[in-house]
């Protein structure tokens, strides 16, 4: 489960203190070093009792009408930083099952039961409320290829809540969490490792049940817009994705390299070919989904 990070200060810091603070660290997650000290940045801020609500309300009265600047989580973010360094500091808002938003959003709009990992670290702190639960899991990232329906060799940890000024580490690929709703509206705070090779880098949903890997939850543009590109008939987009599907080091993007490929295909053996290429190609996941794709196509023949 997430490290427990034990921070004993009754210092109280502002958000720009703590930016400032923040910024002067180079937060590393695999530093205890400076995890603590980011750690005891992060506890001064929770310490803070009144600067989420003042600048809630600031924004309620003053700036509704403005543009504010794009989270990119989902309802319940608010970024309070913009990067700082490689950290970046935000506010998550946990409605419980009775409250209106839970009601009108559903569970699935608050990540609640999609039990994923992370593809990058970050240290949380419970700020209001009796917080979020968890079923805490760990797992060893690099034992899997990472394929949809690939076993998950998962242990189980224990269940918690992230109570107010409980401090923990997530740590990227390590940590898989289920999360339960709590039993009233609570907030956390977080400071998030941000390297920019983390988009590379799969995010999984998991099926605990089965015990595998579901599905990746980390679509990344680059991938969209090759599929977009090889779509339009390209000769030029058609050389770049077979260029991607051989030699790129990510292995999501080889994945949808063959993918987009194989839709302007209309031939069985055309695609039959583009899959055992794919199978060969050197990358555990690649092998295991065009195998698949090639069991499909064996099938639709018969």
């Amino acid at each position: 489960m997430p490290r427990i990070i034990e921070v004993s200060t009754d210092t109280s810091a502002t958000l720009e203190e703590t930016i400032e603070a923040l910024a002067g660290i180079d937060f590393d997650p695999t530093c205890d070093e400076r995890t603590q000290q980011a750690a005891k940045c992060l506890r001064a801020l929770t310490n803070n009792r009144t600067f989420l609500g003042d600048m809630l309300l600031d924004q309620i009265k003053h700036r509704h009408r403005e543009v504010g600047q794009e989270s990119g989580y989902g309802p319940q973010s608010i970024v309070l930083s913009s990067l700082t360094g490689n950290a970046l500091l935000r506010a998550n808002i946990w409605p419980a099952e009775d409250d209106l938003c839970f009601k009108a959003s559903g569970a699935k709009s608050f990540v609640y039961g999609i039990p994923h990992d992370h593809n990058f670290s970050f240290l949380t702190s419970g700020y209001l409320g009796p917080g979020y639960r968890s079923d805490y899991y760990e797992y060893d990232y690099a034992d899997h290829a990472g394929y949809p329906g690939e076993r998950a060799k998962l242990t189980f940890v224990e269940r918690s809540a992230l109570s107010e000024k409980k401090l923990m580490l997530y740590r990227a690929h390590h940590d898989i969490h289920s999360q339960l709703p709590p039993e009233s509206l609570s907030v956390s705070l977080n400071v998030m490792h941000v390297d920019p090779a983390q988009h590379w880098y799969d995010q999984y949903g998991f099926d605990l049940e089965e015990e595998r890997i579901e599905r990746v939850l980390s679509p990344n543009s680059t991938e969209a817009f090759l599929r977009i590109a090889v779509a339009t008939g390209s000769d030029k987009a058609q050389d770049y994705a077979e260029w991607v599907g051989r030699h790129h080091p990510s292995e999501r993007l080889r994945q949808a390299s063959f993918e987009a490929r194989c839709v302007r295909l209309t031939q069985q053996h055309d695609r039959d070919a583009l899959w055992r290429e794919a199978e060969g190609a050197g990358s555990r996941m690649l092998t295991a989904i065009a195998r698949g794709k090639r069991e499909e196509l064996a099938a639709r023949a018969r």
